[in-house]
């Protein structure tokens, strides 16, 4: 039997933008169980939600209060109940985020733990002394501006955030943190959810020394921003002890059915896809992991060739998981602008990519709409990243505006109130129902697109033979044994062409022409040839 992840499409819902079904402004529960039939319209397998747990809400969501409840902006356990019922009965998995390297300063453990240093839960977070001269144990940044370290007057000592202030990080070195934080995953497991995906998961545990990063090699690696960019981070994260917690979490979740673990290897570059591929390795891991490989500005041949076959090199039994966007990075469409021939053929053109690419694939609320970034004003934002930053940051903000459903409707059927973050004309225009309307619509094509892809196996199950072609062609050859689709894609705004030696059909979704053994692609063109004997593309 095969795993149901191993084909999977997943699509992840961020539930404060997803449907409101109060008036209050805020996504919730019960809106993401009416608008279910839509996303299982797409032909995807699962949803991811974003965090929907007890919070304060500082990093919206990601600063989690209490791990086993439902944040009443959200709704109740009973709505979380009834929304899992329904999505099992559309066919859909549920996979949440776990949040687990770090709490919220507001969760009752770090209160308690902050109280002195000799009470229960003294050493469930990461506390260490000031040097003589005051200053933090160590030159650790945090991801969101300034030191990764606050001080606490009480205690008289700094505890670790690789994050927010608001979100103190877990001691992992310590046993009891584990085995508590084994008890929150099997609370849902217990419930019927279908998985986890887990945020940083490779930030767990810290170096136990307390050793400074050295600068950066090779110059600053921006991640959200530059200041953590400029050391090279190999002592807040990226522990070895991270791989005993994953098979300890893994070895949870193997005593039920079907479960799934996809991991967020916060990092850049070859090293993120180097995580990916150990942090996936063998059986006893996780069962998928993906980067932010894919989801920054690169946009040509090499870079997507090699992050999918350097993962590959890496872990030839791993599962990777492919996405373009999620809640925290400028939406591809609008990130990948310059390359772009419009909006909607970059859209398409990205869609066809992702979804001819070996492993199990992500897509994000909107991206089936070819949503653009949204322009924020300072006046609008709420992620405190950006607060602090602006304009040199930008912040998040752009990518989670509300879900636009009917054109006609108060913020485009999202609310009947005053939406968190607003509904601005340029997403209103593509909206489910005009482009439920127009057949030729990037929504109409996603559907098309990944049945596409899960009505041939060379597809799902196929294994990758690269082609090599000059820039900015993107060419390769997915088959099993009986099987071949040649998928070629033209990464340019301008046309490309290509001599087609054998015989070869185009078929399903295309964007090109096949005419006396020329393939020509229009700029941002592409397609995908059936084939049953060899055949050989040449520039």
């Amino acid at each position: 039997m095969r795993e149901w992840w191993r084909d999977a499409v997943i699509y992840q819902i961020y539930p404060r933008s997803f449907q409101d079904s109060t008036g209050d402004g805020v996504g919730d529960l019960n809106g993401i169980t009416q608008r279910l039939e839509h996303i299982a319209s797409l032909g995807v397998d699962c949803i991811w939600l974003s965090p929907i747990f007890t919070s304060p809400q500082a990093d919206m969501g990601y600063d989690v209060s209490n791990y086993t409840d439902i944040d009443p902006i959200f709704g109740t356990l009973d709505d979380f109940d009834r929304m899992l019922a329904r999505a099992h009965e559309l066919g859909l998995k549920v996979i949440t985020d776990q949040v687990l390297s770090h709490t919220s300063d507001q969760h009752p453990w770090f209160i308690e733990s902050r109280k002195d240093r000799t009470n229960p839960k003294a050493d469930w977070y990461v506390w260490a002394d000031p040097k003589p001269d005051g200053s933090p144990p160590t030159n650790w940044h945090s991801h969101f501006g300034g030191p990764a370290w606050e001080f606490e007057a009480v205690r008289g000592q700094y505890y670790l955030h690789n994050f927010l202030s608001q979100q103190p990080d877990l001691n992992f070195h310590n046993p009891d943190v584990v085995d508590a934080i084994l008890d929150t995953a099997k609370f849902w497991l217990d419930r019927g959810l279908d998985g986890f995906r887990l945020d940083t998961v490779n930030y767990y545990f810290h170096d136990k020394h307390l050793r400074s990063n050295p600068a950066a090699k090779g110059g600053r690696q921006v991640m959200a921003t530059d200041l953590y960019g400029m050391q090279d981070n190999i002592h807040n994260k990226n522990q070895l002890e991270n791989l005993a917690f994953l098979e300890q979490l893994r070895a949870l979740c193997d005593q039920y059915d079907g479960i799934m673990m996809v991991g967020e290897v916060g990092d850049m570059g070859q090293r993120s896809i180097d995580l990916m591929a150990e942090y996936t390795k063998g059986s006893s891991r996780l069962h998928m992991a993906y980067s932010f490989a894919m989801l920054g500005p690169d946009f040509n041949p090499k870079h997507f060739r090699g992050c999918i076959e350097g993962f590959q090199k890496g872990a030839p039994d791993g599962q990777p998981e492919w996405s373009f966007s999620n809640h925290d990075v400028p939406r591809h469409v609008t990130r990948w602008a310059e390359h772009a021939v419009s909006d909607e053929s970059i859209a398409k053109l990205a869609c066809a990519m992702l979804m001819s690419f070996e492993g199990t694939i992500g897509i994000y609320q909107g991206e089936e709409l070819g949503q653009l970034e949204t322009v924020m004003k300072f006046e609008e934002l709420t992620d405190l990243q950006a607060i602090r930053y602006w304009p040199g940051v930008k912040g998040r903000d752009g990518c989670r505006t509300p879900m636009v459903w009917d054109h006609k409707a108060d913020n485009a059927g999202f609310t009947a109130g005053t939406p968190w973050l607003p509904v601005k004309a340029p997403q209103v225009a593509h909206s489910v129902d005009l482009q439920e309307a127009q057949n030729d619509s990037v929504l109409h094509f996603y559907r098309q697109t990944i049945g596409f892809r899960k009505s041939h196996p060379c597809m799902t199950r196929g294994k990758t033979a690269w082609i090599d072609l000059p820039d900015p062609m993107l060419a390769f050859t997915r088959s099993t044994a009986d099987q071949h689709l040649t998928c070629v894609f033209n990464l340019s705004k301008a046309p490309q062409t290509l001599t087609v030696t054998g015989t070869a059909t185009l078929t399903g979704p295309q964007h090109a022409t096949v005419a006396d053994s020329t393939l020509t692609l229009p700029g941002n063109g592409f397609a995908f040839l059936g084939h049953s004997a060899t055949l050989k593309l040449t520039a």
